[in-house]
């Protein structure tokens, strides 16, 4: 029995992007411990392998049953692309099905 949940987190894309050109919304998704919230991988829908490693190494070990704003604040210093505000804006998001998840399997 898997003892982890996919979660994804969605948010719009700022015009002028190379990944908008292949979606419209920018996705970060998770595989999260469910016993402990921890996140052992994560990727997204930037357009470069290396945006999508930062991300993964980003968020890897971070426990959601800590919250959201330790690796948001991460995001907001370290990642200074584009993207910035639509990574937190999915981050936000993905926490948000964390919780709901947590709301009604928990």
């Amino acid at each position: 029995m898997m003892n982890t949940v996919f979660i994804a987190g969605h948010a719009r894309l700022p015009s002028g992007m190379a990944a908008k050109s292949i979606y419209e919304t920018l996705t970060i998704t998770a595989e999260i411990d469910k016993t402990y919230g921890v996140i052992v991988t994560a990727n997204c829908t930037l357009a470069t392998e290396h945006g999508r490693d930062f991300v993964h190494h980003l968020l890897k070990g971070h426990s959601l049953q800590d919250g959201i704003d330790t690796p948001e604040h991460i995001m907001k210093e370290h990642y200074l692309g584009k993207a910035g505000n639509a990574l937190v804006s999915a981050l936000n998001d993905l926490y948000r099905q964390y919780e709901h998840y947590q709301e009604n399997h928990g």
